[in-house]
């Protein structure tokens, strides 16, 4: 399915499909002035004009779901332990923004609904599962309910796939499973008939033209994880990547930019 492009701006309805064909990702947020996997790294991505964001979700104790990267809150919170032995009361009385700046003193680990909250419809939504099964019905059910089918994929093993799937069959998947060995991770992907793929490291000019070549032919959108270094992401934009996972954001939206990939606006968030 072709997706039409959006160089400029507009804005989007529910399960318009408008969505940018390529650009850069936003990795957890602007995590590069703000505490990565919050509300004010996901606001600030969206007013920096990313074309997707990626965040990582988990469960809480009580089977609640937030938005955290690491098992444990030590890194990015006030507190201490693993999130599995929290309960949602107990995470959300963290301070997930002090270790950043004291700017951002009060800031909270989000609930997943509250981060879908903030981004608009027209945006793509890197949705990282640190978990299974379970977690990928129950994150499944929440992009149901929220109407965020048409944007919202998951990045995720096979296991919490074939969960999410068990609600909303047709769902958007990025398959991260054998992602060390990139032939055997690109054969698998296009057996599952996924729909994103997340390459990892960087390969010749020559190895990545004929990786892009297979995975075009099966309609698998390529991410590429990580760079923050603008020759490079100008090489895998120009190379056939069609989103480029970032730390560095605005800087690598201005070289998407050069290139006539605009950064997107948004109304109404």
């Amino acid at each position: 399915m072709v997706i039409p492009l959006m160089m400029g701006c507009c804005s989007a309805g529910p399960g318009s499909g408008e969505l940018p064909e390529r650009g850069i990702c936003a990795h957890r947020g602007d995590m590069n002035t703000h505490p990565e996997n919050t509300l004010s790294a996901f606001r600030e991505a969206v007013r920096l004009g990313a074309h997707m964001i990626e965040l990582d979700v988990r469960l809480t104790k009580d089977s609640m779901l937030v938005i955290l990267h690491d098992e444990t809150v030590d890194r990015t919170t006030n507190g201490t332990g693993r999130l599995s032995d929290l309960t949602l009361e107990q995470v959300k009385a963290l301070d997930a923004g002090s270790w950043k700046s004291e700017k951002f003193t009060g800031e909270r680990i989000p609930a997943f609904r509250e981060a879908l909250s903030v981004m608009p419809d027209n945006i793509w939504l890197n949705v990282h599962l640190k978990g299974g099964k379970q977690l990928g019905k129950r994150v499944a059910r929440v992009i149901q309910e929220e109407k965020r089918e048409h944007q919202a994929f998951l990045a995720c093993s096979r296991e919490a796939a074939l969960g999410a799937q068990d609600v909303i069959p047709d769902i958007m998947i990025c398959n991260m499973d054998r992602q060390g060995d990139r032939d055997t991770y690109i054969q698998q992907t296009t057996g599952y008939e996924s729909e994103f793929i997340q390459l990892l490291g960087s390969r010749s000019v020559r190895q990545l033209e004929a990786d892009v070549a297979v995975l075009d032919q099966h309609h698998i959108r390529i991410n590429f994880c990580c760079s923050d270094s603008p020759e490079e992401v100008r090489e895998l934009l120009n190379g056939g990547v069609d989103f480029v996972l970032t730390n560095r954001l605005e800087e690598m939206l201005g070289v998407a930019a050069s290139m006539g990939i605009t950064p997107m606006h948004y109304k109404g968030k």
